[in-house]
């Protein structure tokens, strides 16, 4: 786990929580925000995540949180959907994206135990369209995740080689005041170092939604049992995938001279759902449960893998909502990466 970092979170007064798991898998929490900003490998200081630049040292640490601007320190998040009614303050124009606050920039209440650690906060806030106020608390906590691969056998010296770190999260909503139409989600997010391929499996052959930016076709490939998606264009572009082709798993597999990582996010779609994200220029269009992101612009060089949970609704019979979602992250050889990406994702990789 990168010493160095935490050092530099302490200095600016952002506290930190640490957890490691039975296999030697270690992470880093900041309760600011509620991220979980490292995921590390037994014996290996290197993030599979990706920070924002600016923590590296003090100075220019002090400068983001101090900002006025998005404190994006990294890592994976949980925001709540609709977008258009929680990051546009000023719906139906658009000019305005801004995080609230209460959600992705205050400190979250941590509880520890042997087995977990959890972050919660009430929350209040403004949906743009109802013009209404609604307060709820979110939590998030993580537990273990063995590797997935454990009882598989394999082929080739070369999987002996490979790193792995994963954790289980649990993530819940609860709408505590809200009128009786409000329907808000769970929206999960890591952000991931920008130039690596997203490998999304369907059921079929996806209808992919771009959402915003210019993805050229070079860069996204539809065929009848994958989805990919290269982040290698400028801008931010991003693109979603409804309920019902999504399988509940997406990787990220990142390409180098010499090691190669594939990070998982494995989820659970409900396609009787009602996930209710939307497109700023189309909000009747809904039913998206994974979406993705490349950043290469002012706002840093990232990825972003995103997935949705079906909303809840203030007037129905489940106002409370607890989902649980598995992240494996693998670093090693090309070819045992490859193998891994196959087995657990879909053959054509």
């Amino acid at each position: 786990m990168s010493v160095r970092l935490r050092e530099v979170l302490a200095k600016v007064g952002k506290h930190t929580e640490s957890y490691e798991t039975p296999d030697g898998t270690r992470i880093l929490l900041l309760p600011y925000g509620a991220r979980i900003l490292g995921l590390y490998a037994a014996g290996n200081d290197d993030n599979f995540f990706w920070t924002h630049p600016g923590l590296d040292e003090v100075d220019s640490a002090r400068t983001l949180f101090n900002g006025t601007g998005w404190h994006n320190s990294g890592g994976e998040r949980t925001w709540l959907a609709p977008e258009v009614d929680i990051f546009f303050p000023d719906f139906p124009n658009t000019s305005t994206h801004r995080p609230p606050v209460e959600l992705d920039a205050s400190e979250y209440r941590v509880q520890r135990s042997h087995l977990s650690v959890r972050m919660e906060r009430k929350i209040n806030l403004h949906l743009a369209r109802s013009r209404r106020d609604v307060e709820l608390v979110v939590a998030k906590s993580v537990n273990p995740a063995a590797n997935p691969l454990r009882h598989e056998s394999h082929v080739g010296d070369e999987n002996q080689a490979v790193q792995y770190a994963g954790f289980t999260q649990r993530t819940s909503l609860k709408l505590t005041q809200a009128d009786d139409e409000t329907q808000l989600g769970l929206w999960n997010l890591i952000q991931l170092p920008f130039g690596g391929e997203i490998l999304v499996p369907t059921f079929s052959p996806a209808s992919v939604r771009v959402l915003f930016g210019i993805v050229p076709s070079r860069d996204l490939v539809v065929t009848d049992h994958l989805t990919r998606f290269k982040l290698c264009s400028p801008g931010e572009n991003k693109i979603a995938i409804r309920a019902l082709a999504t399988t509940g798993r997406a990787g990220y597999l990142t390409r180098s001279t010499n090691l190669w990582e594939l990070v998982i996010r494995n989820f659970f779609v409900n396609p009787s759902g009602e996930y209710v994200d939307c497109p700023k220029d189309d909000t009747q269009e809904i039913g998206f449960a994974f979406q993705a992101v490349g950043v290469d612009s002012s706002l840093g060089r990232f990825g972003e893998l995103e997935y949705h949970v079906p909303a809840l609704k203030r007037g129905a019979v489940q106002s409370e909502c607890e989902d649980i979602s598995q992240v494996w992250a693998f670093r090693g050889p090309s070819r045992a990466i490859l193998d891994i990406a196959r087995r657990l994702l879909a053959p054509e990789v």
